[in-house]
């Protein structure tokens, strides 16, 4: 293998593509934040450079994930690769943008449940036809998905029927944040089960390339070059959706759940084109899980630590349908245990219509 060897292991030409890329656009967009390159480019350029920092992100959990064994390797990949829209969302709260965060973090979950997973759809049907999903696992993942979105949007419901819970949403998002993330402590055994993939199909075994000092150097670097690059990001933001004429809703909705959530829809869509769909479906799927269960509630609790805008979890009524919608829709369509293309192109045509919903706000 072609590369540039690093004591035996060697980084292999798409690494040192990434790793130079990433570097490079990390640069680029501190020129534009602290020179001023109008109001457009300092955001596209922190765009770039966050999700390029999420793809080093992944390669290094990958790296490690070789020693620790796929259980380990999926609970990293679903905790780090959310690293990107834990700093965003961070710096927006700090900003006061609390619309922005609320539909970003819907937004990731539409985003996986139905515009990623639609696209691994697509480009796995064109390829290799329909493909297997082990149906006893959606169903297992599809029934805690459920139950993690229930427990997310119901202070929402209380608040719509002006329930005497309705006038304490704070008190109830607190409370629904804490269970959320105890329930996810509780999942975490099984999940952490060394040679234990839940898959129906051989995942490679291919030794390690990094050395784990290169792998955490890497890691370590890409967190901290994220929480930088993220609040130069938020600081764009504004002024590209002043520029654009963009409403809070989308660019949260959209924008923000793409560009945070950069790892899954990459490196799913690759597994889907190997003919991995069992892979695929499980780190599509399990990102919104985790975001449910981990990184909203995590957001509620640390808005309070910090002292920035308070996170509630009461969301719109359109943002509240639209994930009810999305997630039986991901059930009805998994839940056989088979995809195809056609699946994939319905599930996009879904999200496109619910984005273009939130154009105007």
């Amino acid at each position: 293998m072609s590369g540039t060897t690093v004591s035996g292991p060697t980084l292999s030409r798409s690494d040192c593509l990434v790793l130079g890329g990433g570097v490079g656009a990390v640069v680029l967009a501190a020129v534009a934040h602290y020179v001023g390159w109008g109001d457009v480019a300092p955001f596209l350029l922190s765009g770039v450079a966050v999700t390029l920092l999420a793809s080093l992100v992944g390669r290094s959990v990958e790296q490690l994930g070789d020693r620790f064994g796929p259980g380990a390797t999926g609970v990293l990949q679903s905790a780090l690769g959310n690293l990107p829209e834990l700093f965003i969302s961070l710096f927006a709260l700090k900003a006061g943008l609390v619309g922005v965060v609320r539909s970003a973090l819907i937004g990731s979950i539409l985003a996986n449940l139905l515009l990623v997973m639609g696209i691994a759809f697509v480009v796995g049907g064109l390829h290799h036809g329909s493909q297997a999903i082990d149906s006893a696992r959606a169903r297992s993942i599809s029934v805690m998905m459920i139950v993690a979105v229930v427990a997310l949007v119901f202070p929402s419901l209380a608040a719509w029927i002006h329930t005497p819970a309705g006038s304490h949403e704070k008190a109830l998002s607190d409370i629904a944040a804490v269970v959320l993330l105890l329930l996810f402590a509780l999942s975490l055994p099984a999940s952490l089960k060394k040679g234990s993939t839940g898959l129906s199909e051989p995942v490679s075994e291919e030794p390690p390339r990094w050395p784990v000092a290169l792998a955490v150097g890497m890691l370590a670097v890409a967190g901290l070059a994220a929480a930088f690059v993220s609040d130069w990001f938020v600081d764009a933001l504004e002024p590209a959706m002043d520029a654009w004429g963009i409403s809070d809703a989308f660019a949260g909705l959209v924008i923000v759940a793409i560009a945070g959530n950069a790892i899954e829809n990459v490196v799913g869509v690759q597994l889907a084109a190997r003919n991995q769909s069992d892979y695929a479906f499980s780190l599509i799927i399990n990102s919104p899980l985790q975001i449910a269960l981990v990184l909203a509630p995590a957001l509620v609790i640390l808005s309070q630590v910090f002292g920035f805008a308070a996170l509630t979890l009461v969301f719109s009524p359109m943002l509240v349908c639209a994930v009810f919608l999305a997630v039986l829709i991901a059930v009805v369509i998994t839940v056989d245990g088979e995809s195809n293309w056609l699946e994939g192109a319905a599930l996009i045509g879904v999200y496109a219509v619910v984005a273009a919903s939130f154009w105007w706000g």
